[in-house]
């Protein structure tokens, strides 16, 4: 998802600066995904990202960044690679646990759930829209967690993920 030119540095956190942001200190724009979704302390999401967003994913403090995203899925989608890349440049630890959306196996809940255990916190991550990666992260943490309260935290983060209840229920991967 393309992103906003802002001014840093400002009072406001990247994640809700606008362009109306007013600071004559500031010395270079930072370019911020528009749309950093905090589902628990360790994970945010996010629809699709671009290299360009890394500058700004770091001065918000992400420390990591996992794409749940296949290439391919549609024209002009950024590459992993240069996704990577960008991240790995920027001082991010980068990873890519792919899943195509419906055909979310236990393999791929174990697999997401190792690699964000594994990456510093806070992680970024993101998928077409960030549903992916917010259904892996309710699906991920299911044996700890209830069912209502995974469907309330998505939702608070704008997602939806009634669908996911009986799967919840019973524990998941």
């Amino acid at each position: 998802m393309a992103g906003h030119l802002v001014r840093r540095p400002s009072a406001h956190p990247p994640s809700v600066r606008t362009k109306t942001d007013t600071d004559h200190l500031a010395q270079e724009e930072v370019r911020t995904p528009m749309d950093m979704r905090p589902l628990d302390e360790r994970l945010s999401t996010s629809p699709q990202i671009s290299p360009e967003d890394m500058p700004a994913i770091v001065a918000a403090g992400y420390r990591s960044v996992i794409s749940n995203r296949p290439d391919g899925e549609v024209e002009g989608q950024p590459l992993t690679a240069d996704i990577k890349a960008a991240a790995e440049k920027a001082g991010l630890a980068f990873a890519h646990v792919p899943v195509v959306g419906g055909q979310i196996s236990d393999d791929d809940i174990a697999l997401f759930r190792s690699t964000i255990d594994q990456l510093p916190a806070p992680v970024f991550g993101f998928c077409r829209t960030g549903t992916r990666t917010t259904f892996l992260w309710a699906l991920a943490h299911a044996k700890d967690q209830n069912a209502t309260t995974l469907i309330e935290t998505a939702a608070k983060a704008g997602y939806d993920l009634n669908g996911l209840r009986a799967r919840l229920e019973t524990g998941a991967a």
